[in-house]
């Protein structure tokens, strides 16, 4: 089922201790592209390793060169199940006959453990920012230093970080703007969105990291629910390189006598007051060969926060998949991800 998100294309966790005490005043740095609020997606994510760890949250910048991070960590060395949103969308977008329909299950939607409550974590930190480098510095008690290429926007509403290098991480992105944190757009604006988004992953799944660039997302083909507003669902048909028979599915999946290739997503919103949504996919045939109507099994979770940009307007998400599997971490599924029209 790992290939299943590229079909729609659709830390090591460290102990923060109290901040050293400051030794000198810090002095007035220009804001990274001119933005004070960033959303961010970070992982360490190494083929070799089973510690890999994905986080995802947001940064947020003054004047006078500090930075504080308030974050949500997904680590292998301890995996979290799979939690329950309390979303279950409605009869207009979901179906709950099951076999062969044009819409997905009625399910309640689940999304990485965590992410219905508060972030895991948050520290502080100075930052520079140098030419197109950002440089920060966190305060804890181990060095973590961090380096990110800024790239504004051609129509300058937003600023995009690329990760350069960093003590701990591997991969990262983030977006940024002059929009608070609490400003979202509804799941009716994403699904109208008028421009195209697309994808960039890295992922990590038995020990091999795939990264695949510039997949489109569909948006505009998930189905609004009439009632529950905060969710979007979409049921692709098939699909050729998932939900095969020989992925999982040997009496069901494509390429037996029943052929069920297709996937069912959720696209639900988490918190109307800050950026949080989540996707939600799985291949309707390991349902099947469980039993079940809804899948229970290794489903893909991927939080997501939005990217709004400094007309309040919705730009697409970075997001991390925090799949830990219910057997052993040799199955897990990690991922850092962004989905935008500008990359």
């Amino acid at each position: 089922m790992r290939t299943a998100a590229a079909i729609l294309s659709f830390v090591l966790a460290i102990t923060v201790l109290p901040a050293r005490p400051a030794t000198a005043a810090v002095s007035a740095s220009p804001l990274p592209g001119g933005k004070t609020t960033y959303v961010i997606s970070q992982g360490h994510l190494k083929a070799a390793s089973q510690q890999n760890w994905v986080r995802l949250g947001s940064y947020r910048f003054a004047a006078d060169g500090t930075v504080s991070a308030a974050l949500y960590l997904w680590w292998q060395r301890h995996p979290r199940a799979r939690q329950r949103t309390g979303t279950v969308p409605d009869p207009s977008c979901t179906t709950r006959a099951g076999g062969v329909a044009s819409r997905p299950r009625a399910c309640e939607v689940l999304t990485a453990g965590g992410f219905t409550g508060a972030p895991d974590e948050s520290r502080t930190g100075t930052y520079t920012v140098a030419g197109d480098v950002l440089t920060i510095r966190w305060r804890i008690a181990q060095a973590w230093t961090e380096q990110w290429y800024v790239r504004p926007s051609p129509d300058g509403r937003l600023a995009r970080l690329d990760l350069k290098q960093s003590t701990l991480a591997t991969h990262g992105y983030g977006y940024g703007s002059n929009a608070a944190l609490s400003t979202r757009r509804a799941m009716s604006s994403v699904k109208a969105f008028p421009r195209s988004l697309r994808q960039d992953l890295t992922s990590w799944a038995g020990g091999e990291l795939v990264t695949s660039g510039d997949q489109p997302f569909g948006h505009s083909a998930f189905r609004s629910c009439a009632a529950t507003t905060s969710c979007l669902t979409y049921l692709q048909p098939s699909s050729r390189g998932a939900c095969q028979k020989s992925g999982g599915c040997p009496r069901y999946g494509g390429g037996t006598r029943p052929d069920v290739s297709s996937i069912q997503y959720y696209l639900t919103m988490i918190s109307k007051t800050d950026r949080r949504d989540t996707l939600w996919h799985w291949c309707t045939c390991l349902a099947m060969e469980r039993g079940e109507f809804c899948y229970t099994g290794n489903s893909h979770v991927k939080p997501l926060m939005q990217i709004i940009d400094d007309t309040g307007a919705f730009r697409g998400w970075v997001g991390a998949e925090a799949s830990f599997s219910t057997g052993s971490r040799a199955t897990d599924m990690l991922a850092v991800l962004r989905i935008s029209d500008f990359r």
